[in-house]
């Protein structure tokens, strides 16, 4: 049964010709009782059915024309009249309702007509109207069934393809939010990345300096900054062996390690002085319990900035690093004395860009750039509740 509809399904033409067949084979056989020329009308009305999909309304007005034509002239009405419904079905399965409303209309009032040249009202008035009546129902049913028909297939046709641009333009949607959702992760990723890399990489390569300025006249300093170059590359190992589980990581949870924050301040600038950077902390207001994300931004950003006052701050280079705690939001400062601005780059900015990005995750505020009177500065303004929403 499966195949014989999609073969139905696949050749309309074929199914609406065997329906044109029968009506024009009923046609033939009522030929031999028709008194004259016109008979054939019963024969020509069925025929237009074979394209009735192709040309709703072509093939609805030529049937209608044909159809009164049998009921002016002295035509009879037979089987093969069932072609009127089935074109108006068509009309109303194909083309907008008001054509097809136009249509039933028509053939409302055709059938009207047929009744009127067929029963015509006599002296038992009464009882003529009743027939008359009873036989317009008869005629007129058809085409109201063919016409409500019709106007639902279509009224399906609609809301399936409705719901198929609706899954395609959910699924494109889909799509989209999984590309959002790559980017926005990859970017994370590479803020990650530039941070742990560019602070542990600059800190080992200026006690990798130091110790090889000290090697002979100071053996022991140079022994101390071997330490703790390997302290720096084993801490650097052990967040990127976080960031490299968490993207393995599929269908498991990711074994990860704490990520730093506000607790994890006191041994980042401990390993900045170690680098013979001067560093000073201050925390103003009532400190508070902060969301994960803005303990892991406000690290980050001091880490970024503390690096970059030691990668172009010049020699004897000294920072400042501010906190102010209020009800809404962290206040953070860092300032340094360096050369700032005017002293030559080798990167691209990704250390302010990511800090910027940072900041905007959180609808806060960053403002980065030289002072004045020599240094640069790094202020941010992390709001609470917008990084505990996103939580």
């Amino acid at each position: 049964m499966t195949r014989i509809y999609v073969w139905l399904q696949r050749h309309p033409t074929h199914v609406d010709g065997v329906v044109a067949g029968a009506f024009v084979l009923f046609g033939l056989l009522m030929i031999g009782h028709a008194p004259g020329w016109w008979s054939f009308a019963p024969l020509l009305i069925a025929a237009p059915i074979v394209v009735r999909r192709k040309y709703p309304v072509a093939v609805f007005w030529t049937i209608i024309a044909i159809g009164a034509f049998q009921v002016l002239s002295p035509a009879y009405i037979s089987i093969s009249d069932f072609a009127v419904p089935v074109a108006l079905y068509s009309l109303a399965a194909y083309r907008p309702r008001k054509h097809s409303l136009i249509g039933l209309t028509v053939c409302l009032f055709g059938a009207g007509v047929a009744i009127a040249r067929i029963h015509p009202t006599g002296e038992h008035a009464s009882a003529s109207i009743a027939l008359w009546g009873f036989a317009y129902a008869v005629l007129a049913s058809p085409m109201v069934i063919a016409w409500v028909a019709g106007d639902s297939m279509q009224y399906r046709r609609s809301y399936y393809v409705e719901l198929e641009e609706k899954a395609l333009r959910l699924e494109r949607e889909r799509d989209q939010q999984a590309q959002i959702a790559a980017a926005t992760e990859r970017a994370r990723i590479a803020r990650e990345l530039h941070d742990v890399v560019a602070h542990n990489v600059s800190v080992m390569v200026v006690q990798a300096e130091g110790a090889a300025y000290a090697m002979d006249s100071a053996p022991e300093n140079t022994r101390k900054a071997l330490g703790a170059i390997a302290d720096t590359g084993r801490s650097a190992l052990v967040e990127m062996r976080r960031l490299l589980g968490v993207l393995r990581a599929q269908d498991v949870e990711a074994e990860r390690a704490p990520q730093p924050g506000i607790d994890q301040l006191e041994d980042l600038l401990e390993q900045v002085r170690t680098t013979g950077v001067t560093v000073e902390f201050k925390i103003e207001g009532v400190p508070v319990e902060l969301p994960q994300g803005v303990a892991l931004a406000a690290y980050r950003i001091v880490q970024e900035s503390l690096t970059n006052a030691r990668k172009h701050g010049g020699p004897s280079v000294s920072a400042c690093v501010g906190m102010h705690y209020n009800d809404q939001e962290l206040r953070l400062r860092v300032q340094d004395n360096g050369r700032g601005a005017k002293a030559p780059t080798d990167g691209q900015g990704n250390g302010l860009a990511g800090m910027r990005e940072r900041v905007a995750l959180f609808g806060g505020q960053l403002n980065a750039g030289p002072l004045v009177e020599g240094g640069f500065q790094v202020e941010a303004v992390l709001p609470y509740e917008s990084a505990r929403v996103l939580q």
